[in-house]
């Protein structure tokens, strides 16, 4: 998966995310990938606006988003 985003990354590509949280709820986020970075994936989260740090082992899965299909 590491590799996935690091790719994602480079391409400057929105995905989706399904992110298990700290407080073990799943949640889908819309993201762009900054960085990946070790364990953490820096990224600008679109459904909350703002930048997040996401632990690698918590992402259940990823998969690209079309830009205009989101509406960004």
């Amino acid at each position: 998966m590491r590799s996935e985003l690091e790719r994602y990354c480079q391409r400057q590509q929105t995905v989706e995310l399904i992110y298990l949280s700290r407080s073990g709820e799943t949640t889908k986020r819309a993201v762009k990938i900054i960085a990946v970075n070790g364990d953490r994936i820096k990224a600008y989260c679109y459904t909350r606006r703002a930048y997040r740090v996401f632990c690698l082992a918590n992402i259940l899965a990823v998969a690209p988003r079309d830009d205009q299909a989101a509406g960004m």
